[in-house]
């Protein structure tokens, strides 16, 4: 996120992806650093057999994985979606960002692109639609669209997990307060891109997902959150803080003061200004 700040190339850090595997109905957290996209039964077929997404992807890798997956030409799934059934709430108005529900899902000779799009909308309904999401929305005075939308930018801005519900507070706050909510994941999804570098001209763009120049949230969720972006979402810890900025791995900065978190910015700028420097 940035504030109304001079130019400066950025405040925050994309945290790693994560991947929630599914197996025999169970959910189990891992990250996606080392696993592959496709799986094979042995070494000798290549024919894939399940299919790997991993949380914090948006809908646009999803349709390529599964192109790639089904050898099919580019552009195949996302060519699906209008006739595909999806089970989707209705204010994502037929957009399945937000519900293509990240997991291990199997393929088989009859898989089409319809049939595992429709499995991972499935898939975000069971867990999104339950009772404990139903009521963490409710007091939170949001529906569970606008959860998955908050638990989106969570996901893509949270450097760690233990980071998620800081982030969900820093939201509800800015939300509370009628302050634009600036964060830079927004403007990469404007942008259709994955960068650490959000300069002054980018927060202008022109974007209906541009958190610096609209009130509120995004009209849709900007990727396909996990369970634990979901949860944070739903029930983020107490606190005050408005800002927030990853000086280095490890080192998120969380205040409510805009002095404080300033100073702590440039220190970020000065690390990143070392750190692009050549070698002697």
């Amino acid at each position: 996120m940035q504030m109304n700040t001079p130019p400066r190339s950025t405040i925050r850090l994309t945290r790693r992806g994560r991947v929630a595997l599914i197996a025999t109905g169970a959910v189990v957290a891992g990250t996606a650093v080392a696993v592959p996209l496709l799986s094979l039964e042995s070494e000798g077929d290549t024919r894939p057999t399940s299919l790997v997404i991993p949380e914090g992807w948006r809908s646009g890798q999803i349709y390529e994985a599964v192109d790639k997956a089904l050898a099919l030409p580019v552009g195949s799934t996302k060519k699906s979606i209008a006739k595909a059934g999806l089970k989707l709430p209705n204010d994502a108005e037929g957009n399945p960002e937000g519900y293509l529900f990240p997991a291990t899902y199997p393929l088989e000779k009859k898989s089409t692109p319809a049939s595992l799009l429709s499995f991972m909308v499935n898939t975000a309904n069971q867990k999104f639609n339950g009772a404990p999401v139903a009521a963490g929305a409710q007091r939170n005075a949001m529906n569970v669209y606008q959860a998955v939308t908050i638990a989106s930018i969570v996901q893509a801005e949270a450097a760690t997990k233990a980071d998620m519900g800081k982030v969900a507070r820093v939201i509800f706050n800015r939300l509370e307060r009628g302050m634009p909510l600036q964060m830079d994941s927004t403007i990469n999804y404007a942008l259709n891109r994955a960068t650490l570098k959000t300069s002054s001209s980018d927060t202008r763009v022109e974007s209906p997902y541009n958190s610096y120049q609209r009130m509120g949230l995004p009209p849709t969720p900007i990727d396909n959150p996990g369970e634990d972006a979901m949860r944070a979402a739903i029930n983020p810890p107490p606190g005050d803080w408005l800002y927030f900025v990853t000086v280095k791995p490890g080192d998120t900065r969380f205040t409510a003061n805009y002095e404080e978190h300033q100073r702590n910015v440039a220190e970020f700028n000065a690390a990143q200004k070392t750190s692009t420097q050549p070698k002697k």
